[in-house]
Parts: structure tokens; C-alpha cells; sequence
């Protein structure tokens, strides 16, 4: 008799995440000069190889022992601290000190660079960290934010005396950040904050509890207090930088009530805190403490849309590998029709977060160079990204831990990390509605869809050659801004403001994706077509009125381009 063979299931382990996703290399010789490229792709192949491995299994054991407050030593000492799993310290020391992830925006000196590297740089490796690990993530987003926001608004003398700490690669002298603005009576409603913050003796003292608390333990946070007789809702407000320990090495007025018992990010520490009294530091001018915390919010918006669309691509990457390397009924399952539409749909989600994340970092460049209009083009973009990306990766994941199959459900493998660390992109820094709402107010208050619109048509007019005679993405990204306009402007329609945004989105998004192919004809690209293929699947499926009961076999070339065995599978020359 002849023994029946035994399939076990695919396991991609140790894949490099950036050897299977040559898009990444790709998209890197439009968005970045020759010079930065050749500084960093060693870089990028390294973390896609950590990523792949090592992270991976210290991010899976990280979140399996999640950190703890201890309160006393046993001597009954107060001893106050968080521990954290070595593999979670492990994680901490790649991100901030062999990357050096959270400092490469603000001073040079990060892989020998001469000076700070655009924000895509540190994206792109965020991009390829957050599909090993999430939860770290978001003291590292803070950090780096908390940093910015400091710098931009904080009186050089206090920026003096922090920014080196806050950009320092040695995990001894490191100083993180974080951002304490959520409140039991005060959520989204930002306005309805009671912390105080009252002048005595010559120093600001903060009174208060602050409900939801990321990396409650980090060196510095960003805490919005309103000063007694500042006034009400957000106007009274003010920003201060509250140190966890003093310069004299006592700890500041604050505690730690308890850490939460998280749905997802489960390695990292989230608590409460009360302010007793706590000395801190006004930052900037009083009462502008809202806007001043707004750019901070942003900047975190931002990056939790990048993290939602490195988890569309473990995603993605991860269903193609078992697709491709698995049967069933005598197939492999990517050879399977229904398969492949489920697998195109994914892509075309994916593909559509990177896109965004990705030129928005760009745009985040320019802004900060200071070209004429592109903080306005961010202004609509961020709430955008963070609105509709963040929604996708909750969708993308789940389909991701189906294609597995049974064993998705399994603890053992990270799809159930994955889709539960991805329903935290669209909560914290504002739910869903808040950020829709924030598209329609950039639109109202500050002519943000003006700026889109102008900067749109402009990438449209450089895809031109490819595009020739199409005008659909055009066509369909001036009706979608059309309704945004007219959703912003008519409070008796604001409930269709999701509706609005998701279309600009879209339609956004489609027209980068086409911007993107012709470029990278431009540098000839081998396996163009492909981003152009994917914003016709996204004008198609996300922004056409379809009969969802008539024959449809439009999507058997672009099958054919991306699912194929080889199909854009080889990375791009330098």
C-alpha cells in the first residue's frame, strides 16, 4: 500500500516581508531622490527580514505576557512601575535604538544620514515594523509626535532641555512620549475636558484624572489641561509637558491607577492615571492649547493610517502565500475563481491604503518645506486616511484570517493579533464619525477641497500620456468632491458625511494610484500597469453604480497581472 502524503499547512515563517512585496521598492524610487534610496534600501531589506522572523516571534510571545503594574516593592516601599516582557524591551530597543524610528524626522545622524530623512523613509520601515508588531507602535507614533509638536510650539529653552532625550538611540538615555488627553466625561467631546491646571508657587501643578493612557509610564507626556478661569470648551485649553520624573530625580504628582485589559495591542501598556498635583510645563501660548495638541493628534492620525495599511499588506502578503502554496479539489487555491476575487479585492483595498499613506507622507514633506498649499492638502488628508484606511485594515484582516481557514482562529499564528489590533486604528485619535465629521469641518473652515482638488488635478495632468483619453478618475473624483462640498456646507446632510468622505477617499485614491503608474513608467519599471489596473478596480467596485445581478468578468487581466505565478513578484532594480 502506498502511504497517503500529508500536506502540512503553509508557513510563511521567516519569509522577508520586503522580498515579497517588490511594490515597496517600487513606490520608493518615485517618492525618493537616488541618494536617500541607495542610504536606505539596506535598511528596508533588513527590517522586511526581521519582520519576517524575529520580530514576529517576539511580538507573538509579547503579546502573550502583557506588561504589569506594580504598586509597592515588598518591603511596602512605593515602587510604582510597569514591567515589561523582555520581548516587548526586545522590540522597544529595534524600533527606537537599531532604527532609530522615532528620531530619523528630527535630527540627522540615523544610518549615518547628514541630515533628518523625509517622513516616507521612516513610514516605509513603519510600514514593513507594524507587520510583526503593532502595539509598540504607538509609544514610538508618540514619541516621535510628542517631539514635533515640542519643537514646533515649546519654548526653545524647554525644547533644549528634551530633545536630545527624545531623539536618542540609547535605550539608557531614551526618553519616550505620550499623549494624556482622554477623560471619563470627555471622549471625543475634546471641550468637555475638567482637568485643571492651577499657578502656584511658579509652577504649573495639574489636578485631574486621564482615562485612557498609552505608555502611561513614558518619560514626558503631552497633557491638556484648562487653566482656572481660562474659559470653557476647547478655548480654554492649554498644552503642557508633564515630566514622570523631576529634575531632581523625584517622581512627579502622579499615579497610575491601572493598566487596561485591552481587546488588541495587548503588549504595550494602556492605564489611568490621576494628577495630583503634577508639575508641568506650559507649552506655546495659553488658551491655544487645543490647535497646539491638534498637530500632535494629526502627526499619531497619520501614522495609525500607515500601521492600518502594513496590516492590509501582512494581510494580503500572507493570504497570497497560502493561496499560492496550499489545494484543494486538485487546485492550488489561488487557481480558484471565487478565490481569486477574493484575494483582488484585498489587493485593491491594500493598495489603495498605501497609496494614501504614502503621498500623504509626501505631501507632509512639502507642507513642511513650506509649499504653497499643501497644509491645506494634509489638513483633508490625514482625517481622510485616518478615517477610511483605518476601516479597511478591520475588513482586510478578517478576510485575511478566512483564507487561512481554521487555522487563522488559532492564537498560534497572528491573524487573530492582526484583526484585533486593527479594529484600535479606527478608535483611538478620534472614532470613525469624529474623523468624518473633521473631513467636513477642513472643508467648511479651511478650504482644504480646494487645495485637493488643485493638487489632484495637477498629478492627473502629469499621468496624462498614460491615461490618454480616460477621464473617468477625474470625472468621478470632481463628483465626489462635489458631494463632500455640498455634505460640509448643509448641516441638514450631515449624516451623510461618512457616505462623502469614503467617496473622496476613493476617488483620492484612485487618482494616486494612476499618478504612481505613470511615474514609475517614467523610470521603466519592468511590471507597470498594475497601480493603473487597481484604480480602475477601485473606480469599478468602490465608485460606479454596478448591477450586482448581471455577468461581470472584467477582472480576469487583472487576475492574470497580480495573482499570477511570477506576477510582479521580482523586486524592482535600483
Amino acid at each position: 500500500m502506498t502511504a497517503a502524503i500529508h500536506q502540512n499547512i503553509p508557513d510563511s515563517r521567516g519569509l522577508s516581508l520586503f522580498d515579497a512585496d517588490p511594490d515597496l521598492w517600487r513606490l520608493m524610487q518615485i517618492y525618493l531622490d537616488r541618494e536617500t534610496r541607495d542610504l536606505v534600501r539596506p535598511e528596508l531589506e533588513r527590517m522586511g527580514a526581521l519582520a519576517g522572523g524575529l520580530l514576529e516571534e517576539l511580538a507573538l510571545t509579547a503579546d502573550k505576557n502583557p506588561p504589569e503594574l506594580r504598586i509597592r516593592a515588598r518591603n511596602g516601599a512605593d515602587e510604582e512601575r510597569i514591567l515589561k516582557h523582555p520581548a516587548y524591551e526586545e522590540l522597544e530597543r529595534y524600533a527606537f535604538s537599531e532604527f532609530g524610528l522615532a528620531a530619523m524626522s528630527h535630527r540627522g545622524g540615523v544610518f549615518g544620514s547628514a541630515d533628518k530623512l523625509p517622513p516616507i523613509v521612516k513610514y516605509a520601515l513603519v510600514y514593513l515594523f507594524v507587520q510583526a508588531e503593532f502595539g509598540l507602535c504607538c509609544p514610538l507614533s508618540m514619541t516621535d509626535s510628542l517631539t514635533r509638536t515640542l519643537v514646533k510650539f515649546g519654548d526653545p529653552e524647554l525644547v533644549a532641555q528634551y530633545f536630545d532625550q527624545l531623539t536618542s538611540q540609547d535605550m539608557e538615555t531614551l526618553f519616550q512620549g505620550a499623549m494624556f488627553m482622554t477623560e471619563q466625561v470627555a471622549g471625543s467631546d475634546v471641550g468637555a475636558i475638567d482637568t485643571i491646571a492651577r499657578f502656584e508657587d511658579g509652577d504649573w501643578k495639574l489636578y485631574g484624572d486621564k482615562w485612557f493612557c498609552s505608555n502611561p509610564d513614558a518619560a514626558l507626556g503631552m497633557v491638556l489641561a484648562r487653566p482656572e478661569g481660562g474659559g470653557t470648551g476647547t478655548k480654554g485649553l492649554s498644552l503642557f509637558l508633564l515630566p514622570r520624573q523631576m529634575p531632581d530625580g523625584r517622581k512627579n504628582d502622579y499615579r497610575i491607577l491601572r493598566l487596561k485589559d485591552k481587546m488588541g495591542t495587548r503588549s504595550m501598556a494602556s492605564g489611568e492615571i490621576a494628577l495630583e498635583g503634577a508639575t508641568a510645563y506650559l507649552v506655546g501660548e495659553a488658551g491655544q492649547g487645543f490647535k497646539q495638541m491638534t498637530d500632535m493628534i494629526n502627526m499619531s492620525r497619520l501614522a495609525n493610517g500607515v500601521r492600518s495599511a502594513g496590516l492590509m499588506r501582512r494581510s494580503v502578503t500572507e493570504s497570497l502565500f497560502i493561496a499560492r502554496n496550499r489545494t484543494a479539489f486538485g487546485k492550488r487555491l489561488v487557481d480558484l475563481p471565487v478565490m481569486r476575487r477574493q484575494l483582488l479585492k484585498m489587493i485593491t483595498t491594500a493598495e489603495q491604503g498605501r497609496s494614501m499613506v504614502f503621498h500623504t507622507a509626501d505631501v507632509l514633506r512639502r507642507a513642511d518645506a513650506g509649499e504653497a498649499g499643501f497644509d491645506k492638502v494634509l489638513r483633508i488628508l490625514t482625517p481622510l486616511v485616518k478615517f477610511r484606511t483605518c476601516r479597511d485594515a478591520r475588513k482586510v484582516a478578517g478576510d485575511a484570517m478566512e483564507v487561512r481557514g481554521g487555522c487563522g482562529y488559532i492564537e498560534e499564528w497572528s491573524d487573530a493579533r492582526v484583526l484585533r489590533d486593527a479594529h484600535l486604528g479606527s478608535i483611538w485619535e478620534g472614532t470613525s464619525n469624529i474623523v468624518a465629521l473633521d473631513v467636513a469641518r477642513a472643508v467648511r473652515r479651511e478650504d482644504a477641497l480646494s487645495a485637493l482638488e488643485a493638487h489632484v488635478k495637477g498629478l492627473i495632468g502629469e499621468a496624462s500620456e498614460t491615461l490618454g483619453a480616460q477621464t473617468e478618475i477625474a470625472d468621478q473624483f470632481a463628483r465626489a468632491a462635489a458631494f463632500m462640498d455640498g455634505v460640509a456646507h448643509d448641516r441638514d446632510r450631515e449624516i451623510e458625511t461618512r457616505a462623502a468622505a469614503s467617496a473622496v477617499y476613493n476617488a483620492t485614491s484612485a487618482a494616486f494610484l494612476a499618478w504612481e503608474d505613470a511615474q514609475l513608467r517614467h523610470v521603466g519599471n519592468a511590471t507597470t500597469g498594475d497601480r493603473l489596473a487597481i484604480a480602475q478596480s477601485v473606480l469599478r467596485h468602490k465608485l460606479s453604480v454596478r448591477d450586482p445581478l448581471a455577468h461581470d468578468d472584467s477582472e480576469a487581466d487583472m487576475a492574470a497581472r497580480l495573482l499570477d505565478e511570477g506576477a510582479g513578484q521580482q523586486v524592482a532594480a535600483q
